[in-house]
């Protein structure tokens, strides 16, 4: 069984839409920069992938909400569905909602009432949306919403549902990573030797997922499967064995085997642990297969919620175009990665029919997603 993708929506700090998006990347265009919502000097860090939509000086409320709704407009127009997505579910995967406007309430006042905690409401004003629901799952969370977007499908719940996922960076989320790196990393290196650790970024991403295709609508791709495990190692630190099974899942209910994928979208973090785990299993899942990898996080940071389907997104342009975007400040491979074929310097130009998108998140949550072309 696979369902098609109709529609798509992205923002980052590297682009406004999933095509700016997907050429930023092949470009090398990075969207890090300094501080803008944060005052620098209370941190050692000084750096964030952050998205310019500030209207004035300092931070203001309501910006996750903001790229949550703009991206699921870009999903909606793209897949040709009306402006009022009345009793079409909504699903949206997050690491902390709109925690940063809580705490600019806390600190300055800011307006802001409890139910803007949750996407829900915005939702409805904007579309009409009235049965959205809000799942924070830190990084595999867009990937866990698509997986429940699956079973509605798969259980005749809906005949389409919006699978989205969204993040900004909160001054607490950013504290707690500058407490815990003393070095701040200068550059994200995923699967690097010399890679320091991740910087967080913002952004959103959204899908609309059908059973069937619409009538006269383009698909932009097929989902396959995907696959969601929990196996509650360790509330941070990745588990192999647990890594390994949600990829095996996913290729399993696929029908796909490991020569069968052509490119791998990896979660590739930029931290030490996360990377040699993640090098590790597929070294070992795809031993004698020769699929491209790559990763984005060098470019866009770590978009937490929105870093799944973000992934799965780039996956998608890769199918269509036959160009896989390199994985950026990759000079030194990681001894566990060194029989991989991992793209860098330079984009790969190359037939992509089946792509597999890695999503590991905090408490064990992993989750990978398998994409073919429409043809």
């Amino acid at each position: 069984m696979s369902f098609p993708i109709t529609g798509i929506g992205a923002v980052t700090s590297i682009g406004d839409d999933p095509d700016e998006i997907f050429t930023s990347l092949c470009e090398g265009r990075s969207g890090l920069g300094p501080l803008r919502g944060f005052d620098a000097e209370r941190f050692t860090a000084r750096q964030l992938f952050e998205i310019d939509d500030r209207t004035g000086d300092g931070d203001e409320p309501g910006r996750a909400t903001r790229f949550l709704v703009e991206a699921v407009r870009q999903a909606v127009a793209d897949a040709g569905l009306p402006d009022d997505l009345g009793g079409i579910p909504v699903l949206v995967g997050t690491g902390l909602r709109e925690l940063r406007s809580l705490e600019l309430w806390w600190r300055d006042g800011a307006p802001f009432t409890a139910d803007g905690l949750d996407f829900g409401p915005a939702l409805r004003r904007r579309f009409g949306a009235y049965d959205a629901h809000t799942f924070a799952g830190a990084c595999s969370a867009s990937l866990y919403a698509l997986a429940l977007g699956w079973d509605m499908l798969e259980q005749g719940e809906t005949d389409t549902v919006i699978v989205a996922g969204c993040d900004t960076v909160t001054e607490s989320m950013f504290g707690l990573a500058d407490r815990v790196q003393f070095d701040p990393p200068a550059l994200v290196r995923p699967f690097d030797r010399e890679r320091q650790g991740t910087i967080l970024g913002e952004g959103a991403a959204a899908i609309v997922l059908r059973r069937e295709p619409a009538a006269g609508r383009p698909v932009r791709g097929w989902l396959r499967s995907v696959a969601v495990n929990c196996d509650a190692y360790h509330q941070t630190a990745p588990d192999a064995d647990g890594v390994r099974a949600s990829i095996e899942q996913a290729q399993a209910a696929a029908g796909s085997r490991p020569e069968d994928i052509d490119l791998v979208v990896l979660h590739a973090t930029g931290t030490p642990l996360n990377d040699r785990t993640e090098a590790e299993v597929v070294a070992e899942v795809f031993d004698g297969a020769r699929p491209a990898f790559t990763g984005i996080k060098a470019l866009t940071g770590h978009t937490s919620g929105s870093a799944g389907l973000m992934s799965l997104i780039v996956a998608l342009r890769s199918v269509e175009s036959g160009r896989v975007p390199p994985i950026a400040n990759l000079t030194d491979p990681l001894p566990e990665g060194e029989g991989l074929r991992l793209v860098s310097d330079r984009p790969l130009t190359t037939p992509v029919r089946v792509a597999q998108v890695n999503g590991f998140g905090f408490g064990g949550v992993n989750a990978v997603a398998i994409v073919a072309g429409a043809a």
